[in-house]
């Protein structure tokens, strides 16, 4: 991928181009910020410049054989891992998905777990890294470079990699093999082994500025201005949002659609109703689940921003909007923190394999007292 193909993000850019013509390439980085930021993508960039043969100098010349390789992610001294699951086999690792992960990230590097885990059909478990993917990280750094200068090992949310894993790969990111560079891509890195971060060089990517979102939509889609005015409203710096609203998001659809569903049946107390509509939501997976209440939480802010006269602040959508006028009197001062509290909570329990019918139960029984507070 080329640096003049991502969506924003200048002054990273031009840090990273600087390191590597001053040769100040620190063997291991951590490129983390928030979801749609684009961190995979400057590091898919970061790794083609690296190994560019014919390197301009803001860029990737993008025809040396070491580029045109680098945009298929095919180069035999690139490589990847990210989560996976371990269904089939307690042995299966990110090789075994590379093809599907070839075809996602060439359409769009800005892909969420969520996104990524559909791919691979495996939504209704999540995806981890495992202690056999490091052993294979060690079996492949052990090797010399094929072709470059440098072999690039490029992990994707290593977060999700558990405690033996990271303790595993400690002593290689902290001495790696000769001409090895370890770029970690994270969503969340308070969530990884702190010995393991402690060992990175930190680069923290912002979310994009809206002036670039609204370049990037104007120049890869026909839209009306006014559209674009709100898909930049709505994205609020995550060019994954910006991008599932063009394509009309069936994900975002559904989570809208819960969220509406769920609030009525809350606050009308019809149990028969909210029972068919747990066994609904609890057939998605934990991973969809988990999108789904971090779109209410969302919901609920909008809405209270509403309540507040502050509605310049929200990001909601014509949809969205339409629900709200009326809704929005029901989130007030006297419950939001506490329904943010339960959403939280449910999102906590949904991420650690809690019973997710339980869960939804208890949540929708303590939306049907909260919603009615003043």
């Amino acid at each position: 991928m080329l640096f003049s193909e991502i969506t924003g993000q200048d002054r990273i850019r031009r840090r990273l181009i600087k390191a590597v013509r001053e040769n100040r390439i620190s063997h291991a980085q951590l490129f983390f910020g928030p979801e749609g930021c684009g961190k995979l993508a400057l590091a898919l960039a970061y790794a083609m410049y690296i190994q560019c043969t014919g390197r301009k100098e803001d860029d990737s010349c993008g025809s040396c054989p070491s580029c045109q390789k680098n945009k298929k992610l095919i180069h035999p001294d690139l490589h990847f891992v990210y989560p996976v699951v371990t269904q089939k086999s307690p042995t299966t690792v990110s090789t075994d998905f590379i093809r599907e992960w070839r075809e996602l990230i060439l359409q769009n590097p800005y892909i969420s777990l969520n996104q990524w885990l559909e791919r691979i059909g495996t939504e209704n478990k999540q995806g981890i890294i495992t202690v056999k993917e490091s052993e294979e990280i060690i079996r492949k750094l052990s090797f010399k470079t094929y072709e470059s200068e440098y072999k690039i090992m490029i992990i994707w949310l290593p977060e999700k990699m558990n405690i033996s894993t990271s303790n595993k790969l400690l002593k290689i990111l902290e001495e790696p093999p000769p001409s090895t560079l370890f770029l970690l891509v994270s969503a969340n890195p308070d969530q990884m082994l702190k010995t393991v971060v402690s060992r990175m060089q930190l680069i923290k990517i912002p979310r994009i500025d809206d002036e670039s979102i609204s370049a990037a939509l104007k120049n890869n889609f026909t839209l009306p201005d006014d559209e674009i005015k709100y898909l930049v409203r709505q994205s609020n710096g995550n060019y994954n949002i910006a991008l599932s609203l063009v394509s009309s998001s069936e994900e975002y659809r559904s989570n809208l659609e819960n969220f509406i569903r769920l609030m009525r049946l809350s606050f009308g107390n019809r149990i028969s109703d909210t029972l068919t509509w747990i066994d609904e939501i609890s057939g998605i997976g934990r991973e969809k689940q988990k999108n789904f209440l971090s779109f209410t939480l969302k919901m609920i802010r909008d809405n209270f921003l509403v309540t507040c006269n502050m509605q310049e602040l929200s990001f909601m959508s014509r949809e969205e909007h339409e629900f709200s006028v009326k809704f929005s009197k029901f989130i007030n001062p006297s419950n939001v923190m506490l329904i943010n509290e339960e959403l939280n909570k449910a999102y906590y329990h949904i991420e650690r394999n809690g019973y997710n019918k339980f869960i939804f139960l208890d949540l929708s029984l303590k939306l049907s007292q909260l919603l009615k507070m003043n």
